[in-house]
C-alpha cells in the first residue's frame, strides 16, 4: 500500500529524516511512533507531496508521489495535526467543497457525505457550523472528508492530539474499523503509545531514523521487552513516551 525507500529530508544543514525505509501492507493498520521533533510530520509532508523528496521514494500502490503525483494522491485520504475545516462553513459544505476538488458530481457528492455523516454519527449535525463542533466531532468530521473520494490508504498525523480519553477511544475504534470493514490501509502517527494495539504494525521513528519496523509482537520480542513503553525506552537509549505501559 505505501513504500518509503531510503528517504533522507534537511532544513538546511539540519537533517530531519536520515535513510527512513518502511512498508504499509493492506488492510494494516501502521502506527508511527515517536516523539515530538522525531521527523513525523517532516514525513507525512513527503507522503502527501508538501513536500518535495530530496532523497530516496515513495511510491502508494506502486505510483510514485514525484513521478505520478495525481495517481498517487488520488488513492490517498489524509488527515493532518492541525485543524483544516472551515469553521465559518456547515459541516455538509465542508464536504461538498472537498468533493468538489476531487472531481466528485454534486448528487454523488451529496449521497457519499450523507453515508461517511451517519457512519460517524454527526448526520443530524450536516448543516451546523463546524464552529459549533466539540474538538473530537471535528476530527471525525476530518476523517470523514478524507474518506469521501474512497481512498486505499488513510494517514493520519497525530489526530487526537488535543482531545479527551474518551474521544481518542472513540476515533480509534473508528479508524480500525474501517480497516475491518472496508480493507483500507492507515499510517497512524503519534506519540502516545496507548494508542498501539497489539495486532498493529509498529514503526518506531526516532531523531530522523527508523529504530523498529514489523508487528509489534516481533518488535518486542527483538527488543526483549514486555509492553510497548519499554521497548521504546530500550531502543533509544532511555527516551520515554507519553502515556502508560500496556
Amino acid at each position: 500500500m505505501l513504500s518509503v525507500e531510503a528517504v533522507s529530508h534537511a532544513y538546511g544543514e539540519r537533517r530531519a529524516l536520515e535513510n527512513v525505509t518502511f512498508t504499509v501492507g493492506p488492510a494494516t493498520f501502521a502506527v508511527l511512533l515517536g516523539l515530538n521533533g522525531a521527523g513525523k510530520s517532516t514525513l507525512f509532508s513527503l507522503i502527501t507531496r508538501l513536500y518535495a523528496t530530496q532523497h530516496g521514494r515513495i511510491r502508494i500502490f506502486d505510483h510514485d508521489v514525484e513521478q505520478a503525483s495525481g495517481q498517487a494522491l488520488r488513492i490517498l485520504g489524509v488527515v493532518f495535526q492541525s485543524r483544516t475545516l472551515d469553521l465559518d462553513l456547515s459541516v455538509m459544505q465542508n464536504l461538498m467543497y472537498h468533493a468538489a476538488l476531487h472531481g466528485i458530481r454534486r448528487r454523488e457528492a451529496q449521497t457519499r457525505a450523507d453515508e461517511v455523516l451517519m457512519r460517524i454519527a454527526l448526520k443530524d449535525r450536516a448543516h451546523d457550523k463546524v464552529r459549533s463542533l466539540s474538538g473530537g466531532h471535528m476530527r471525525r468530521v476530518e476523517i470523514a472528508r478524507a474518506l469521501l473520494h474512497h481512498p486505499r490508504l488513510l494517514v493520519l498525523d497525530e489526530p487526537t492530539v488535543g482531545l479527551d480519553i474518551n474521544s481518542r477511544a472513540d476515533i480509534l475504534r473508528y479508524v480500525r474499523q474501517l480497516i475491518a470493514e472496508d480493507g483500507i490501509s492507515v499510517l497512524w502517527a503519534t506519540h502516545l503509545i496507548d494508542e498501539v494495539g497489539d495486532n498493529d504494525h509498529l514503526i518506531v521513528l526516532h531523531q530522523g531514523q527508523v529504530l523498529a519496523d514489523g508487528p509489534l509482537s516481533r518488535v518486542l520480542a527483538n527488543c526483549g521487552a514486555a509492553n510497548v513503553h519499554d521497548a521504546f525506552v530500550r531502543l533509544t537509549g532511555g527516551e520515554h513516551l507519553v502515556g502508560e505501559p500496556e
